[in-house]
């Protein structure tokens, strides 16, 4: 996902566009942290005053576009869901859409996950990511009735392509495993995994069961 791109050479017209694609552009060469408002005025070819229509500051400019990440990430993973309805698939391609969203759209997923934006202060952040959650959640509890289970299984699925998606990031993969659909397929592969281990009993249980037989 980028922002509407205008032509160049032309007047502002859209200047909040205008503003958070220097923005992207910059966090994609120099991370969350790596710039000013100041340096995405420049870079947007507008003066350093101009922002202040949209922004109050620069962490409202990435409160804006982390939003947008959210945005992405909602449309990415129910599409992912709506490829199948069988609960453990339909995590398996949440999972490799994960990786995939941290790969394609890297700038977005840095300002999501390394921003340190207060969510207090931009309440509609903590709003989208209720909305995943909320999306997710019917899934995981075809597998694990109890609530609590349901979310710790989400929360394992997710921490595990996060960690994946990372490791891509950061080349510490090994030759062929270190491509965007080895690493997919991985974390596709994790996801069934952990949902195969929620459905076996523990070894307390399977000696329950042996006892009870």
């Amino acid at each position: 996902m980028t922002v509407n791109r205008r032509p160049s050479g032309t007047h502002h017209g859209d200047l909040r566009n205008a503003l958070e694609e220097a923005a992207l552009a910059l966090v994609a060469e120099r991370g969350p942290h790596g710039f000013t408002l100041a340096e995405a005025c420049r870079r947007a070819g507008v003066s350093v005053s101009a922002p202040y229509k949209h922004f109050a500051d620069r962490d409202a400019l990435l409160a804006s576009l982390a939003l947008k990440g959210y945005q992405e990430q909602q449309r990415r993973y129910r599409a992912a869901l709506a490829s199948g309805t069988d609960p453990a698939e339909q995590l398996a391609a949440f999972a490799a859409a994960y990786v995939r969203f941290a790969a394609e759209e890297r700038a977005l997923f840095d300002i999501t996950f390394l921003a340190g934006l207060d969510k207090t202060r931009h309440p509609e952040l903590a709003q989208a990511g209720s909305a995943l959650h909320d999306d997710l959640m019917p899934v995981t509890s075809r597998i694990a009735g109890d609530p609590e289970e349901a979310f710790g299984l989400l929360v394992r699925i997710s921490a595990a392509a996060h960690g994946l998606a990372l490791f891509l990031q950061q080349d510490m993969l090994p030759g062929t495993w270190n491509t965007l659909a080895a690493v997919e397929a991985q974390a596709a592969r994790t996801a069934r995994a952990l949902i195969d281990q929620l459905a076996r009993p523990t070894s307390a249980e399977g000696a329950r069961v042996h006892h009870d037989r």
